[in-house]
């Protein structure tokens, strides 16, 4: 009797060590990927079916029992990570509670509200359709006080994390209300004083930002580009005619690109461009808000090819400057001809 009794309580005692491993033990096997992904609109079944298929867990009776044990019986869209000797009960606490592996949405220099898209359907749920559709769409962009040419102004150079299962309204929200935040009322006061609203400085800025990357260079282009504008002058920047043309490539800008039609064209069109030409950074708002007073009006590379710019005040002066600078680049095009 005593003996039968003794193995009973090892019987039991094995079943429950058995049971303990299967539910508190490393019983869980992370995926190739290391996420797991529950899309939205997915039930119950069809999230415990994914994870038995895909062998993070071993069968679905030992996870049926904790889920009921743990009152685990909705699936929570989101992208999970399953670590190395992660737990049963590990594994449905996470995904009780939705407690997702947040995504980070870095943005460095956009050009084009395809480039957006194309991150951003690389990222989260929806896909890059979803996405342009939303950027293309002014009855979207309407709460924003943006369209579809200004929606990038918005767009700061920056990391903002989300959830996985966030929609493209959700995603832009972010980044809206970062720009918002940026914008406090000194800014918009330094704004005001040139005239110009905050999508008009990103659009500016934007223009600047593709000019040089030269902080001090940055400062005196600014400086020319308000003074045009205050004189009613075309603002006559080559970025603007890349973007109209969407060849990015271009290192030199003929009289043929020039007169390409586009509301892009700032050799043609007056004023500001519609929309950026790419994402600014901040720093060069800052920039711009804070650009010197001179009497510039033009500016060319320099003819050593060391980066920065010539500056002038009058129209003959920039011709000489303009001229040394084309007589660089014709020696430097005949040098590379004469290499290949």
């Amino acid at each position: 009797m005593k003996k039968t009794l003794r193995f009973l309580l090892v019987i039991v005692l094995v079943v429950i060590l058995f049971s303990a491993w299967k539910v508190f033990g490393p019983s869980v096997t992370p995926p190739q990927a290391k996420f797991f992904y529950i899309h939205t609109g997915e039930s119950f079944a069809e999230m415990r079916n994914h994870l038995v298929s895909q062998r993070i867990i071993s069968s679905g009776r030992w996870f049926d029992w904790v889920a009921r044990a743990m009152k685990f019986n909705t699936a929570r869209a989101g992208k999970y990570e399953i670590t190395k000797n992660m737990s049963l009960f590990e594994l449905i606490r996470m995904l009780r509670n939705g407690k997702q592996t947040p995504v980070k949405l870095t943005i460095t220099k956009l050009r084009l509200k395809e480039d957006l898209a194309r991150r951003m359907g690389q990222l989260f749920e929806f896909d890059s359709l979803a996405a342009i559709q939303f950027l293309t769409n002014n009855d979207s962009l309407k709460p924003f006080g943006l369209d579809t040419n200004t929606v990038m102004t918005a767009v700061m150079p920056d990391t903002y994390s989300y959830f996985w299962n966030s929609d493209p309204k959700k995603v832009y929200q972010k980044l809206f209300d970062h720009w918002q935040h940026y914008w406090n009322e000194e800014r918009k006061k330094r704004a005001n004083a040139l005239q110009l609203t905050p999508v008009e400085v990103s659009i500016l800025a934007s223009i600047v930002d593709e000019e040089s990357n030269s902080k001090s260079d940055k400062s005196n282009i600014a400086s020319v580009y308000i003074n045009r504008l205050n004189q009613k002058m075309k603002l006559q920047a080559d970025p603007t005619v890349k973007f109209g043309l969407r060849d990015f490539s271009l290192t030199r800008i003929y009289h043929k690109h020039l007169a390409v039609q586009s509301p892009y064209n700032t050799y043609i069109n007056p004023g500001l461009p519609p929309g950026p030409v790419c994402t600014p950074q901040p720093e060069t708002i800052d920039i711009v808000l804070n650009a010197p007073q001179t009497d510039y009006l033009y500016f060319v590379a320099n003819s050593d090819f060391s980066g920065t710019h010539i500056y002038s005040s009058t129209y003959e002066d920039h011709l000489k400057s303009a001229k040394k600078f084309a007589e660089a680049q014709n020696r430097q095009d005949s040098i590379r001809k004469a290499n290949r």
